[in-house]
């Protein structure tokens, strides 16, 4: 009997114990900053491949980088099993979403996480050098002291809506921290705004150097990619007019 591609399966490469982690997540946005911010972490806290996901709702599409081979969505982990990381470097139709977010927040959660947090940015025409968020009422007033302040109204649209949703029914909670970037093409810039902003509220260290020197580089190896969501943007807008 044929073995059915799963809906959505979190799929282990690497047996590693996780300690209660943070979970921060980067999703294909404008100016890519998600996936540009998750990279550099996984660099820079030199984070380690633990899972994929495995899902018909996939598209069948591969990511090729320097040559290398790799997994479109991606699962990482610190040393120390503390903080967790998710990348996803292909655009996301909205059938088998909720799939994705239940398989996701279900290892979140196997794995003893309390807390998500989505990078994104906002489509802009200038970028404000200020970083955003999105929360629970106490935890944007706790934001609002190391200067990230909270986003009056508006709508968050795909799997990053479709997490932030299924944490207010579930014990873990979710969090988005976004800042204003070039929706045309990867931004560098917006992407540093916001790991400054998670260094301020995390405590971390994040260094940001080597995105500044490597912006050529980022925006060459990462414009197909933005182009794609350019498009994919435009077939789906009528979705949420």
């Amino acid at each position: 009997m044929k073995k059915e591609f799963p809906e959505a399966e979190v799929f282990s490469i690497k047996e590693i114990k996780l300690n209660n982690p943070i979970v921060f997540a980067g999703f294909v946005g404008a100016g890519l900053v998600g996936p540009l911010a998750i990279n550099h972490m996984i660099t820079e806290l030199k984070m380690t491949e633990i899972a994929v996901m495995r899902s018909k709702y996939l598209p069948p599409s591969t990511v090729f980088m320097r040559g290398r081979l790799r997994h479109p969505f991606r699962f990482y982990t610190n040393p120390e099993g503390t903080i967790c990381a998710i990348i996803c470097e292909i655009t996301l139709r909205m059938k088998g979403l909720y799939s994705l977010v239940d398989s996701i927040l279900d290892w979140a959660e196997d794995n003893g996480s309390k807390e998500i947090v989505i990078l994104d940015g906002v489509a802009s025409t200038e970028h404000d050098d200020k970083a955003y968020c999105a929360a629970e009422e106490d935890l944007v007033r706790i934001m609002a002291d190391k200067d990230i302040s909270l986003i009056p109204q508006g709508f968050i649209t795909g799997i990053p809506g479709g997490i932030l949703n299924e944490c207010l029914v579930r014990p873990i909670q979710g969090l988005t921290l976004l800042v204003k970037a070039d929706k045309t093409k990867p931004d560098s810039v917006a992407t540093i705004t916001l790991i400054e902003a998670l260094n301020r509220f995390y405590e971390m260290e994040i260094d940001t150097s080597e995105l500044e020197k490597e912006k050529d580089r980022i925006h060459s190896e990462f414009s197909e990619l933005s182009q794609k969501y350019v498009k994919h943007r435009e077939e789906i807008s009528g979705m949420y007019m």
